[in-house]
């Protein structure tokens, strides 16, 4: 089965109910755009709201904590999330990684505890620049997913529905200067395999691999021509429906360079 792309905007800690009316362009514009799908992670402040008007986009959050409830303060659990209206979250982001100290085995319990609230789940991973450099990117990159994702046999049957995987070289973060389409291509052929390995044929190939790093409506084309890449996962240039939906058209059409 062939998928759409998916575009995922997240918003990261931006939005305010000023910014409802972003959202609403959005979801006009997703569906005139029935060739992509499209979704937003907004602050847990706006999920609901978003939900509420939202037609045609997903709304998802930007993390959740790994317990059902308890002595947490300022965490939100998984249930919380799915009650607020989200259907997905993205979980291990670099941003939650190194300024958060969450360690792969935290990442793991969340993606448990989502996939039990019947959560669909967005991983991240990506490797340092030093990392990089140092020739051992796509090492780093097996051994952190497989660290990072329930074990096969605790996955739901349908793993291709449930899981996406976004690579996130954090050196291309918000930089401006994205990975190179041979390194995309590189990365993505790698965890495709993984996905394979870990989930079998058939559930391996229907898991989308993401590419966020200073993903714009300019560069879009290209990287969605490369091979394994499923769409995007997008930081700044979500913020606007022009930019982001400038993205999704790029998914939606053929590369012509």
């Amino acid at each position: 089965m062939t998928r759409r792309p998916l575009i995922v905007g997240n918003w990261k800690m931006h939005g305010t109910r000023a910014m409802l009316s972003e959202a609403r362009a959005i979801d006009r514009a997703a569906q005139r755009n029935m060739k992509v799908e499209v979704a937003l992670a907004p602050p847990y402040t706006l999920i609901h709201p978003i939900h509420r008007e939202a037609e045609q986009i997903a709304v998802g959050a930007q993390d959740c904590h790994h317990a059902e409830g308890g002595a947490f303060t300022g965490d939100i659990s998984a249930a919380m999330v799915a009650d607020a209206g989200a259907t997905f979250v993205i979980l291990g982001h670099s941003e939650r990684r190194l300024g958060h100290g969450e360690s792969d085995a935290l990442v793991r319990a969340k993606a448990e505890a989502a996939l039990a609230a019947g959560l669909k789940i967005i991983l991240c991973c990506g490797e340092s620049a030093e990392t990089r450099a140092a020739g051992k990117a796509a090492a780093f990159i097996k051994r952190q997913l497989k660290a990072s994702l329930p074990p096969p046999e605790a996955m739901p049957a349908d793993v291709g529905e449930r899981l996406t995987i976004a690579y996130e070289p954090i050196w291309a973060i918000g930089t401006g200067t994205p990975a190179t389409t041979e390194d995309i291509a590189e990365m993505h052929g790698l965890i495709r395999e993984l996905m394979v390995e870990l989930f079998g044929e058939e559930q391996g190939r229907e898991v989308r691999i993401l590419y966020g790093g200073s993903v714009k409506p300019e560069n879009a084309a290209a990287i969605f021509a490369v091979p394994e890449v499923s769409g995007a996962l997008v930081g700044g240039a979500s913020l606007t429906a022009d930019s982001l939906m400038g993205i999704a058209l790029a998914a939606s059409e053929p590369f012509d360079p």
